[in-house]
């Protein structure tokens, strides 16, 4: 019995849906990654992303308008969308950013996309999650790369002008994660439509979590395909289809709704009971039969690198801006909370992991605008980014203690701190992402060899032997190769790689290049050792994920860092931050593999590929984190490109706490000047700020100008530290008026 025999018997069988799924979208730089060799000069070479003249009008334009018209808050209060904001949505054709623009799209890049989408996050995740779901997986992008000639010249207009609202159903109530497993099912049979006896398929269908769901005129639908009276040949199960329902056609059944997190964008259910359709509702018609599931892996990757991490890059951007602009104008003990070392834990890590963040989404999006649908990065991108945004908000929550918590106008955070755990659920839960796609996909797309083995060893062909030895002697010497360049890089540093020019990203370029290498022989002895034992051993394949994901992070760093800030010097910590945190989450993840490892002889030779005997990681220096977190308190070039996404309007939270900032910038060496002159004669009783100005401006050690300068910072300030207030049953008492009424008894 041959080799290729034996393992055969051992490896488990890849279903038709894991087929087709690892065979779905591209690969690009994560290949490199994988097998030792991270390309960066693929990334310094990526065509830099911007928006467009059509792109940039619009951002100026109708998105500018749709900002003014959201109020967040009221939106919550309620319970729909107003009409008018749905009407301005799909009369200014936020719906069909990647619809072509021959069918009356926009036809936007997927920068421009993701730019959109996370700026419209920074003001509501009701919205944005209503604009995302139309431009990311539904009947849009399925109907331009699978639908018919009629299909697309029937649809793609109306779904373009707004005429029609798209919602595409996948999950159901027995599938979630197992989305091959759905048990909603399409018979084959003859029926009438039209007046006329065709041939269709009785559809019965129950789903739930589906957005836009509640609203939607034309219902994207998946469901298995069964023919038992084999009108179409001699196959009782076809396999998972695709098809697009009118609302409006007998049967169909749309309108419940779910309440996620409170909030307020449509998602719910939509159900169906032996319903009739005929073949052409099948997106590309009845020769589509059992490609759905192809089609949906297909489409999937590029959707899910733009919009779920553009939703994570915007939660980061404003808990960023926010904690930073309050933790400088917000005191105690007579200095800005965001001295005390405490507080610089949190804001230094809500800095770098910002940085990382919008690095990762500027490079990902580069990538898809070079036409790729890499499956693997994107999965990178929505499990990663997702739980970064979690991350620094939840840090900005703690930094902003109570006001953070109370909700209202104001508040900056708590709408988007209940929002982010949706974006962690949905388009593959994140433990899935985590778990079974970024190294399980890895593993078999950027092998060179692994993938054609595989073929092999479950091949019928009687020259399957012979052409597996020789694959076999291919994937010995790559994993001889990559034995040897781990080590190089683990027992001789001075020999590492970088071809930067700069030196402060050379030292980090080293030592991604070093990660990498020993990430490529950890991958070959795992899976010579456990085979398909590893598909089930999901700790240890996820960490051999994470390893190939933070070098991937760190790649579009260096690429954010060389190429897209304005001012290195200013930006030089925040990248120090970033690069420091992610490497060593790499190394982490390197370690932990190597020490929970089940076989102890490929233990102690994995530990010595990469010279990894103890679990000691470098870790970020608490002198790092205090400059950091001083730095992020500057009015600086790299403050706004991190809160670039957030677009004040006059009022917000946002404006409220940036103007505090402005003001307080500008009257700091007024400022020092009152504590000067308040430690030589100080004010007794120090009744308020204001009052210690008017006795200073009496004593002559103020003028008039200068009490002007400071009573309005202090207005500005004191309107920054102020958290909304409701009556006894909770109606919203207005900011203004409680100032006004605060000033009359206080007069």
């Amino acid at each position: 019995m041959s080799l290729r025999t034996q393992l055969k018997k051992v490896l488990p069988p890849i279903s038709v849906t894991e087929q087709e799924a690892l065979d779905a979208g591209d690969t690009w730089i994560e290949t490199s990654i994988y097998q030792g060799k991270p390309d960066l000069h693929a990334v310094r070479t990526l065509p830099e992303a911007k928006l467009n003249e059509e792109e940039q009008a619009f951002f100026d334009g109708p998105l500018q308008t749709l900002l003014s018209m959201l109020d967040d808050h009221a939106l919550l209060e309620g319970k729909h969308i107003p009409k008018h904001i749905m009407d301005f949505l799909c009369e200014n054709k936020f719906f069909a950013m990647i619809i072509p623009k021959k069918f009356g799209g926009l036809e936007f890049s997927p920068y421009a996309n993701s730019t959109i989408v996370a700026t419209i996050a920074t003001k509501s995740g009701s919205i944005a999650v209503t604009v995302m779901v139309p431009n990311s997986l539904g009947p849009g992008e399925l109907l331009m790369h699978y639908g018919t000639e009629a299909q697309q010249n029937y649809w793609l207009p109306r779904l373009s002008a707004g005429q029609d609202i798209p919602c595409f159903a996948l999950t159901s109530p027995e599938a979630g994660s197992d989305a091959g497993a759905i048990p909603d099912a399409g018979i084959v049979t003859k029926g009438m439509y039209n007046g006329e006896e065709v041939l269709g398929l009785s559809v019965t269908w129950d789903k739930r979590y589906i957005t836009l769901a509640p609203i939607a005129t034309v219902l994207g639908l998946a469901f298995k395909v069964f023919d038992p009276d084999q009108l179409l040949g001699d196959k009782l199960e076809l396999g998972i289809t695709c098809a697009l329902l009118p609302k409006d056609h007998p049967g169909v059944e749309l309108g419940n709704r779910h309440e996620p997190m409170g909030m307020r964008f449509y998602n719910g259910t939509t159900r169906g009971t032996n319903v009739f359709i005929p073949m052409e509702f099948i997106i590309g018609g009845q020769q589509n039969i059992g490609r759905g599931w192809q089609m949906l892996v297909s489409c999937l990757g590029a959707g899910r690198g733009i919009s779920l991490p553009a939703l994570g890059t915007a939660s980061a951007h404003s808990a960023f801006k926010s904690t930073v602009e309050y933790s400088f104008v917000r005191e105690q003990f007579g200095v800005p909370i965001g001295r005390f070392e405490g507080i610089q834990e949190n804001i230094s890590d809500i800095a770098g992991k910002t940085f990382l963040l919008e690095a990762m989404r500027v490079m990902t999006t580069e990538g898809l605008g070079e036409g790729l649908k890499p499956s693997v990065v994107t999965a990178i991108a929505k499990y990663h980014m997702t739980e970064l945004g979690r991350d620094v908000v939840n840090s900005a929550m703690d930094v902003q203690a109570g006001k953070a918590i109370q909700r209202g106008p104001q508040n900056t955070l708590a709408n988007g701190y209940c929002s982010l755990p949706i974006a962690i659920t949905v388009e593959g839960a994140n433990i899935l992402t985590r778990n079974l796609m970024i190294f399980g996909q890895g593993a078999m797309r950027c092998h060179p060899y692994l993938k054609e083995m595989v073929d092999l060893i479950h091949s019928e062909d009687a020259s399957a032997d012979k052409a597996f030895r020789k694959v076999l002697g291919k994937t010995v010497w790559f994993s001889v190769k990559n034995a040897f360049r781990s080590m190089r890089n683990a027992y001789l540093p001075f020999t590492r790689n970088s071809s930067s020019e700069l030196p402060e990203v050379s030292v980090y370029e080293k030592r991604l290049n070093a990660l990498s290498a020993k990430l490529a022989p950890m991958a070959d002895l795992s899976l010579l050792v456990l085979g398909g034992e590893l598909k089930k051993a999901e700790m240890l394949s996820a960490r051999l994920g994470d390893v190939l994901s933070h070098v991937y992070a760190a790649m579009a760093c260096i690429r954010f860092y060389e190429q897209r800030v304005s001012d290195r010097t200013e930006a030089k910590l925040y990248f120090d931050y970033a690069m420091q945190w992610t490497l060593t989450e790499g190394e982490k993840a390197l370690a932990e593999f190597i020490n929970n490892f089940p076989n102890t002889p490929t233990k102690g030779l994995m530990r010595l590929l990469t010279n990894t005997y103890s679990n000691r990681i470098d870790s970020i220096s608490d002198e790092l984190r205090r400059d950091l977190s001083v730095a992020t308190m500057q009015d600086s070039s790299i403050k706004r490109e991190l809160s670039h996404l957030v677009i004040t309007q006059p009022g917000d939270g946002n404006d409220i706490n940036e103007q505090a900032f402005l003001a307080k910038h500008e009257a700091m060496p007024l400022l020092n000047k009152v504590q000067k002159a308040l430690r030589k004669a100080p004010v007794v009783p120090f009744i308020s700020f204001a009052h210690a100005v008017s006795e200073l401006v009496q004593k002559g050690e103020l003028t008039s100008a200068e009490a002007d300068i400071l009573l309005a910072y202090d207005d500005k300030r004191k309107r920054a530290v102020r958290v909304d207030e409701y009556t006894f049953d909770l109606e919203l008492i207005d900011a203004t008026q409680e100032s006004h009424k605060v000033a009359v008894d206080a007069a």
